[in-house]
């Protein structure tokens, strides 16, 4: 590791994880530990917050534990308190908490429209909303959101609710690093294809037919994973990119750019 975050202080929502494979929160708040950043943890399930902060602690890392839901207004505000109140400062905010909302339009539940809406788009305002005057006051700082792919285009499932709140997150990004960019805040948003994580196990584990279909379509013929999520926040997060605000950045093997049949020999080979 080089120090590329040396005394910086990171906030990550959802930076637990669920079972045991890896999830975006959890690798990145360990890999911005280990470039020197002291990493704020907040999930909502205090025994996933500890499994991350203990992996940091191992590797001499320093961290902080916060059990709140940031899909609340109350939860935010408690959580930027404590930070401040422990590290003094928020260089990074890198909101990813998030949740499933399955269902065409025709079969969308009310409460599970709420809920999507809330976990993936009202977390991130709200945080933000108590983050950025932070940072304006402390002469600026990064802000990493985390969308989808399937906020560019249909995914493969019909999850009309989760699709809408990160395609808002998207945008919410553009928003933010128009009306900030003048206090030193850069925004930017990562949209994961994919990606064989703790996210898309959660309910229950991918079929391996299924999960090798969705590595072929892939351009590139590989599957992802959250390390590969996070080395791009740890990036969004350094000054090496300074001048980067506003942009949606896939990472899903090229595979915004491909259309069905332009992979059609790829899923049959």
């Amino acid at each position: 590791m080089t120090d590329r975050l040396k005394n910086k202080v990171a906030l990550i929502t959802g930076a637990g994880t669920r079972g045991e494979i890896t999830g975006i929160g959890q690798a990145s708040s360990i890999l911005m530990a280990r470039e020197g950043a002291k990493i704020l943890i907040n999930d909502i399930n205090a025994d996933r917050a500890k499994s991350t902060l203990s992996q940091i602690e191992n590797e001499g890392g320093e961290g902080l534990v916060i059990a709140e839901d940031c899909t609340k207004e109350e939860g935010c505000k408690s959580i930027v308190k404590k930070c401040l109140d422990q590290f003094g400062k928020i260089d990074i905010l890198f909101n990813n908490v998030g949740s499933f909302g399955r269902g065409m339009v025709t079969e969308v539940e009310e409460e599970n429209w709420q809920k999507a809406i809330d976990s993936n788009l009202k977390s991130a305002v709200i945080m933000s909303k108590y983050v950025v005057p932070v940072m304006s006051e402390s002469g600026g700082g990064s802000i990493i959101n985390i969308s989808s792919i399937d906020a560019l285009r249909a995914g493969g499932s019909k999850n009309v609710p989760y699709s809408v709140a990160k395609a808002g997150v998207s945008h919410l990004t553009r928003l933010m690093a128009v009306h900030h960019g003048r206090e030193k805040i850069r925004v930017n948003c990562l949209a994961p294809g994919h990606v064989h994580g703790s996210f898309p196990n959660s309910i229950k584990k991918i079929p391996e037919d299924i999960r090798e279909l969705r590595r072929k379509a892939g351009p590139l013929g590989t599957e992802g994973n959250a390390w590969d999520v996070a080395w791009a926040a740890v990036f969004l997060a350094t000054e090496e990119s300074r001048w980067i605000s506003g942009t949606v950045i896939p990472i899903d093997a090229g595979l915004h750019a491909a259309s069905p049949l332009s992979v059609w020999d790829n899923l049959n080979e």
